[in-house]
């Protein structure tokens, strides 16, 4: 029979083992107790950007995944009709909370 200690850090490895991960956004690098890393996900062409949009979306342990990260969205919350290029930030807390950024540059 196994004690109640044992018991409990069974339990306990066996949640930290189905939760690890569970939260996580895309980024060319993740950290397990934080991240917190920025992108591109299009080369910038010659112009100048004057105009910046973003859009997010957000997931809490892996369960729940809510938002529109999308580059129409980004556009339209930046009034943005040309876009010049298109970077990403993400932000992980401990794979408990995962917020995924698209950021859109252009006029």
């Amino acid at each position: 029979m196994m004690s109640a200690k044992i018991r409990s850090l069974v339990v306990l490895a066996l949640l930290g083992a189905l939760l690890a991960g569970c939260a996580t956004g895309a980024a060319p690098v993740t950290g397990f107790m934080f991240t917190d890393v920025k992108g591109p996900m299009s080369a910038p062409g010659n112009a100048n950007p004057s105009q910046v949009g973003m859009s997010s979306c957000y997931s809490l342990f892996g369960m729940v995944a809510v938002g529109d990260a999308s580059i129409n969205a980004a556009s339209r919350n930046g009034n943005i009709s040309n876009i010049h290029h298109v970077d990403f930030q993400t932000l992980g807390i401990m794979g408990v909370f995962t917020k995924f950024t698209t950021v859109v540059y252009g006029q």
